[in-house]
């Protein structure tokens, strides 16, 4: 696998262990500043330029994007996705969960645990606000912060108030949350991989912070979480569209209350904590669905651990060409069609004898592991050179 690591940073932990996992495992790696890519938007053939030059075909690209640069840089993850390189997260997940308020937003449809929150304008809605959240103390934070910054405490009724009066004053964006006091200034912070948690670890605030982020002093010790926890991190990360992240989760007292979903979560806090390889299991993870397709497997939904509703779609060299859909042994893998969309027609229930045919589109319900099994090794597409490649 030939991976493009996007950063401006390659010299901090978290991108040298990367890069360190991909070569012990015999992949091609490069890291790549972000903002050094030109985009090239052209009828059938998008392309990227890097350093001026046409960038060369790589199989998968894995984003660390600073939230500085969200806007350029999930700008570069859709142009690799027009490309057809697989991307560890897409750029509509990046930016899900970039912005608090549209991720909470995303979330409430959800039937997930998250705090009581509200968004205002109007110097009037303050105080119903915070009344609406269970009044004062509440957490203030600024919609786009990181790593505990633009997250504040505030006591009382006249302290909030003042707090979000003079941030408005400032043109910043803010959200109203309700202060999960159970916590008692600990959360957990899961690493999400696919359909799993590769590991997890609770955070403890020290001193008179209230934050527990290890950034602001925040001590570590490793969890094992129970299944609740573990399914409501996977739930979140798949509802924002990350294969990979890490979701902070409060300890409530009616259980996991999601706090923040980050796309590009920091290594070195969880591998010393954990001392297991969380990067190699991102290389894994990513080389696993670099191996696509004969048959293009389109993540739709997790229903329950292991199962989902899948698209997979047949090419004209497939082997399932020909073949009627009880011969092609998906039932047997435990893989049932829902639907088959061909040149414009949607059958619903197709019979088991119909004959599958070259661009068919089959909405599948199964065993996540056993559609993915039926992949063979990618065949990636080769562009015709227009220039130098790097």
């Amino acid at each position: 696998m030939k991976l493009a690591i996007l950063s401006k940073e390659p010299g901090n932990y978290s991108t040298k262990r990367l890069v360190e996992a991909a070569e012990q495992r015999g992949h091609t790696v490069k890291v790549l500043n972000t903002l050094k890519f030109a985009i090239n938007i052209e009828e059938e053939n998008p392309d990227l330029f890097y350093r001026q030059k046409l960038l060369g075909d790589y199989d998968a690209v894995l984003p660390r994007i600073g939230a500085s640069i969200t806007y350029f840089g999930t700008a570069i993850v859709r142009q690799f996705q027009q490309m057809d390189v697989f991307s560890a997260n897409s750029a509509d997940g990046i930016l899900n969960s970039r912005d608090k308020l549209r991720s909470f937003q995303i979330l409430s449809k959800h039937n997930i645990g998250i705090p009581a929150t509200t968004f205002v304008k109007d110097k009037k809605d303050i105080l119903p606000a915070i009344e609406r959240v269970g009044g004062a103390p509440v957490v203030i934070k600024l919609l786009e912060g990181t790593q505990g910054i633009g997250v504040l405490l505030a006591h009382t009724l006249e302290m909030a108030t003042s707090i979000i009066e003079l941030l408005q004053s400032q043109k910043q964006n803010i959200l109203i949350q309700k202060f999960v006091a159970e916590s008692k200034g600990k959360d957990i912070r899961a690493i999400v991989v696919g359909d799993q948690v590769v590991a997890a670890m609770r955070r403890v605030a020290q001193g008179q912070e209230f934050r527990s982020n290890v950034h602001r002093g925040g001590k570590t010790e490793m969890v094992e979480l129970d299944d609740v926890y573990k399914e409501t991190a996977v739930r979140a990360a798949k509802i924002m569209g990350l294969g990979i992240a890490g979701v902070d989760m409060l300890e409530g007292k009616d259980g996991p209350q999601i706090m923040e979903i980050n796309s590009s979560p920091g290594l070195e806090g969880i591998e010393g904590c954990s001392k297991l390889d969380i990067a190699g299991q991102f290389i894994d993870y990513i080389a696993a669905q670099v191996d696509f397709p004969e048959i293009d497997l389109r993540h739709r939904l997790s229903v329950s651990k292991g199962y989902g509703v899948t698209e997979i779609y047949i090419p004209a060299e497939s082997e399932y060409v020909g073949k009627t859909i009880i011969e092609s042994g998906l039932n047997e893998k435990e893989i049932n069609v829902l639907t088959l969309h061909r040149t414009g027609k949607v059958i619903p229930n197709p019979k088991a004898t119909r004959e599958l045919e070259a661009d068919d589109r089959l909405l599948c319900f199964g065993k996540l592991e056993s559609m993915k099994a039926l992949i063979p090794k990618k065949t990636q597409r080769r562009r015709e050179p227009k220039a130098k490649k790097l």
